[in-house]
C-alpha cells in the first residue's frame, strides 16, 4: 500500500517525536531504532523509508528538540516587550521547574556533553539549533536597545546553561535554588532588566 505525502511526513513527525524523547530520557548513544520505532508505533522496518541511518535519525530528532525548545520560548515570551520577554525567558530557563524537568528542557542543556563523540551530521544540526536560539536571544537584547547584541546573546546563552548545569548538578535542594536564583538575578543585573 503507498500512502501519500502527508501520511509520510505525519509518520516521520512521529518517529521524531518518539526519539527526541528517547534521546533526554537515555542519551544519544542508548537511542534504538527498534524501540523509537515501537513507540512511534511503527515496526522496525519502516524506518528506512524516513532515515539513510541511525545517525541521520539522532540528527534529525535532535533538530526536532530545539523546534520543541523553540515552541517552548515562543509560549514563554509570547507577544511581550522585548524587555519583558528577557525577563520572561531567564525566569523560565533559571526555574526550579526547568531545572527539574530534564526530559522536555532545553536541548543544549541535556545534550552538550554527549555531542563531541556523535557524527558530524548531529553535531551540525545541534550547532544550528543552538545558532538560532543565540539569534533569538540577540534579537530580544537588539530590541531592549542593548548594544554588542550578539556578543551579549552569546555570553548570556552561556550563563544561562552553565547554571541550570550546575543547579542540576547540585544535591542540595537549597543550594540548586540559589545558583539559579543568583544567576538570574546577577544576569538581569548584567543586561539592564531589575525592576
Amino acid at each position: 500500500m503507498r500512502y501519500d505525502a502527508e501520511h509520510k511526513q505525519k509518520t516521520r513527525e512521529k518517529v521524531l517525536k518518539a526519539a527526541a524523547k528517547a534521546i533526554r530520557a537515555d542519551g544519544p548513544h542508548r537511542v534504538g531504532v527498534a524501540d523509537v520505532m515501537a513507540k512511534a508505533g511503527l515496526t522496525h522496518g519502516g524506518f528506512y523509508a524516513h532515515f539513510a541511518s541511525k545517525d541521520d535519525l539522532i540528527a534529525a530528532a535532535i533538530g526536532q528538540m530545539f523546534e520543541e525548545s523553540g515552541a517552548r520560548v515562543a509560549r514563554e515570551t509570547g507577544d511581550k516587550e522585548p524587555r519583558e520577554a528577557l525577563v520572561s525567558y531567564i525566569d523560565f530557563y533559571l526555574s526550579p521547574a526547568h531545572r527539574d524537568t530534564r526530559r522536555s528542557g532545553c536541548p543544549v542543556a541535556a545534550l552538550a556533553s554527549d555531542l563531541p563523540r556523535l557524527s558530524e551530521d548531529t553535531r551540525e544540526a545541534f550547532a544550528e539549533g543552538v545558532r538560532r536560539i543565540t539569534r533569538r536571544l540577540a534579537k530580544l537584547i537588539g530590541a531592549s536597545g542593548l548594544a554588542h547584541a550578539n556578543e551579549l546573546a552569546s555570553s548570556a546563552l552561556s550563563e544561562l546553561l552553565g547554571a541550570l548545569s550546575l543547579a542540576r548538578l547540585e544535591p542540595d535542594a537549597k543550594r540548586s535554588d540559589a545558583i539559579l536564583e543568583d544567576s538570574r538575578n546577577a544576569l538581569k543585573k548584567r543586561l539592564g532588566l531589575e525592576k
